[in-house]
């Protein structure tokens, strides 16, 4: 009993996941006096050991056994029940996956991994590699207890995975709802960013893939999200996936969902980005650093309209508009073979070109008065000015890191300026020493031509975080 209280404890006084895993997997080697044992988790068509102890551990951890491969673990996730195996003799013993570990599996003791409800996601392996295989405790009392203690646990487990999914869900609907709330005018009036809003625009007219180029920090998301307000669909989702901020696994299935089982953590249905932005807009930003296996998968939607979630058998058919954004050459990604060609065009067929803050030097007066007073309005302090020598510096600074350093600039200002009214001795030395590069002033002959009868510069809105 003694034992069973201490499993419980140093497995509850975890909260993450994975400290979790490892907890599990310790106490219960202890409760059984072995070194080796591994946990493993559904993971679409395959079985992945998510955590592994015991000598050449680092070789078992993140091995995946395919469902049509015999195992125990896959037996024991089938059958939903307990069993003892031979290591060497046992038909379902996936041989291959100890063929490089120099001490062998002898007895095996595996137990299913069940979520409340009953179902079942994964299984825990006990494994003794003595030459007698005597260590293991397989009283049957004993391995009684030991069940229970197991099904409490995985059920723990099972709970504390559910609850990352949702607390990243959550995440993802704060910034969703952020990038929504507060909208002000788009602050401009130099001729290559009016160009920009014009084609806005124009895009705006129809559902076709649109494709916005530019350097990092330079506005893309505020052009999706004008195109988006423009178009017809300016009343249904606008929903935003960052194609570099997470694995490959990861973006898989918040771009597709998943069925509950499909994976580790899947212990429920999930609606993928896609679907969940039916009758909306995506906006996929940093597009050229999705990984390429992916990337066949974002070009069936473009070609089919239609998704498949992981784990699902159910093709659903979906009406979205695809704007994708990113910071990378993709003509030469497409000839280093890091981005297909197929899928280039297929997203190409509305580019539009963001300008570097540089080429937009009539804009930065503008764009430091607005993040100044929006700024000081936030953290209730009073709002700044700029002398005019301190703007004339900073309007020929080349600003490499476009609006987000402006953004991040503005901060400091406010707080280490202590004078309303700011001159160049509150500037940085690098903003005092700055030369705008020749050729990087704002050029007439960026302008894209005005259509017949022409446009006049438009409205739009500026979510927090602008660039």
């Amino acid at each position: 009993m003694q034992q069973a209280v201490q499993f419980y404890r140093a497995l509850f006084e975890e909260l993450e996941p994975a400290k979790i895993q490892r907890q599990f997997l310790k106490s219960l080697l202890k409760l059984q006096n072995v070194e080796r044992g591994s946990l493993w988790m559904t993971q679409g068509d395959a079985y992945m050991c998510v955590e592994a102890m015991g000598p050449q551990s680092d070789k078992i951890k993140g091995v995946s056994i395919h469902k049509d491969r015999p195992s125990i673990v896959g037996w024991v996730i089938e059958n939903g029940q307990m069993t003892i195996a031979k290591g060497g003799l046992d038909d379902r013993h996936y041989k291959e996956l100890e063929e490089s570990l120099s001490r062998k599996s002898n007895l095996i003791l595996c137990f299913p991994l069940t979520q409340k409800g009953g179902g079942v996601y994964g299984a825990v392996q006990i494994i003794d590699t003595s030459a007698e295989g005597d260590h293991l405790n397989l009283d049957k009392d004993y391995l009684k207890l030991l069940h229970t203690l197991v099904s409490v646990a995985s059920i723990a487990l099972a709970n504390s995975l559910e609850y990352a999914v949702q607390h990243e869900e959550n995440i993802r609907l704060k910034r969703t709802l952020e990038g929504i709330r507060g909208e002000v005018s788009v602050i401009g009036q130099s001729r290559a960013f009016i160009n920009v809003m014009r084609t806005a625009q124009d895009y705006a007219r129809t559902d076709f893939p649109v494709l916005i180029t530019g350097e990092s920090g330079t506005g893309k998301e505020v052009a999706a999200m004008e195109i988006h307000r423009l178009s017809a669909r300016r009343d249904m989702p606008f929903l935003v996936q960052n194609c570099s901020a997470i694995p490959e696994t990861l973006l898989e299935s918040e771009l597709f969902g998943y069925k509950k089982g499909a994976f580790t953590g899947a212990v429920r249905d999930k609606v993928g980005l896609f679907e969940a932005a039916d009758k909306g807009t995506v906006f996929l930003d940093e597009i050229g650093d999705m990984p390429f296996n992916l990337q066949s998968r974002i070009l069936r939607v473009l070609q089919n309209l239609e998704v498949k979630p992981l784990g699902g058998s159910e093709v659903k058919k979906i009406d979205v508009r695809i704007i994708a954004a990113t910071n990378k050459d993709l003509d030469q990604a497409v000839r280093d073979s890091e981005f297909r060609e197929d899928l280039f065009y297929r997203l190409n067929v509305l580019p539009v070109h963001m300008p570097p803050l540089r080429e937009r030097s009539t804009d930065v007066p503008l764009l430091l008065r607005f993040f100044l007073k929006r700024d000081a309005q936030k953290v209730g302090i009073a709002p700044k000015r700029i002398n005019d020598e301190a703007m004339a510096a900073l309007t020929a600074y080349p600003w490499p890191g476009n609006i987000r350093e402006m953004e991040n600039f503005v901060k400091y200002l406010l707080t280490t300026t202590d004078t309303e009214l700011v001159t160049p001795e509150d500037l940085p030395k690098h903003f005092l020493d700055a030369t705008r590069p020749e050729g990087s002033s704002e050029d007439p002959a960026l302008a894209r031509p005005a259509h017949a009868g022409g446009h006049a510069p438009l409205p739009g809105h500026l979510p927090p975080g602008y660039g």
